[in-house]
């Protein structure tokens, strides 16, 4: 063996133990972020089953027949939510069907018609500040809008509320899921010589339905738990009421109202109606990844 030939080995030898220290180290460092990952799993896994357990043996501690067929009632006497479960049931129902139609058409328009517009620019820019505007700062503007220059709370200016929160969320659902349909569809419906009208509608709209349904879903699910924008709008009421130009009731704010008060029957009436709200939720968050999922 030459030296030329020792040298090699060497030099062979020492990139070798480099390499395997480099791969050590890489082992060490991905060995203690996998520890430090699963410990902040484990952490947040541990808080949310407290949670859900609470709300589960309370909740179902709190639920009767009269609670779902009699009102808020005074402390220490038997009673329900029946008009917070229809205020909440009203309240979102309306915000949904006022903001789910000019969302999507807002979507349609910042995927289809004019995307890198100054208006589209605009508007998306607006959208952000929505997304990420507390919820309380929308019941302040409703407020100082609706309820302040109508002298009156009223179920009408907490659905408003609700559905300046509903807006954003479809808005950017829509646009993202239009975006993700392939630009070959519509090509081709448009070298059969179809109006772009009659492209969105029955092609990239339905291409796409299952994801815009799945962002509607999540929006009601996010609105359905909101209690500062409806203290400032809506308020509450004791009784019944189909009229939404007066107060109304609604599940988060009696959850509020029933939670910071010492009186026990209260307590149980709150946590009823947290579980019913939590269980509300997770029904529209399963049925969302559903969709998702046959989507796919």
């Amino acid at each position: 063996m030459n030296a030329g030939t020792g040298q090699q080995l060497i030099a062979s030898a020492d990139l070798a133990r480099l390499r395997q220290a480099k791969y050590a180290r890489r082992k060490t460092v991905n060995q203690i972020a996998l520890a430090l990952s699963l410990a902040a799993m484990a952490f947040g896994v541990f808080w949310l089953v407290w949670i859900l357990w609470e709300t589960l043996r309370l909740g179902l501690a709190g639920l009767s027949w009269a609670a779902f067929s009699q009102m808020t009632p005074p402390p220490n006497e038997v009673g329900g939510i029946a008009n917070a479960i229809y205020g909440s049931f009203l309240m979102v129902m309306l915000a949904t069907f006022v903001g789910t139609p000019i969302g999507i058409m807002a979507g349609i328009y910042l995927a289809e018609y004019n995307p890198r517009g100054w208006l589209a620019s605009v508007t998306r820019f607006v959208n952000d500040i929505l997304l990420s505007a507390p919820s309380i700062v929308i019941g302040l503007f409703v407020y100082a809008v609706i309820v302040a220059r109508f002298k009156s709370f009223s179920g009408w200016a907490g659905a408003m509320a609700l559905a300046l929160i509903v807006i954003p969320v479809v808005i950017r659902t829509t646009e993202n899921m239009l975006q993700l349909v392939p630009p070959g569809l519509r090509e081709a419906a448009y070298a059969l010589g179809t109006p772009k009208w009659k492209v969105i509608m029955s092609i990239t709209l339905r291409a796409a339905r299952a994801g815009v349904v799945t962002g509607i879903l999540l929006a009601v699910a996010r609105i359905s738990g909101e209690t500062a924008p409806l203290l400032f709008t809506a308020l509450s009421n004791q009784f019944w009421t189909s009229n939404l130009s007066e107060p109304m009731a609604s599940l988060p704010v009696t959850i509020f109202k029933f939670a910071m008060s010492p009186y026990e029957n209260w307590q149980q009436l709150a946590w009823a109606g947290v579980f019913l709200i939590t269980l509300a939720v997770l029904a529209l968050n399963i049925l969302a990844r559903v969709l998702t999922r046959a989507r796919h």
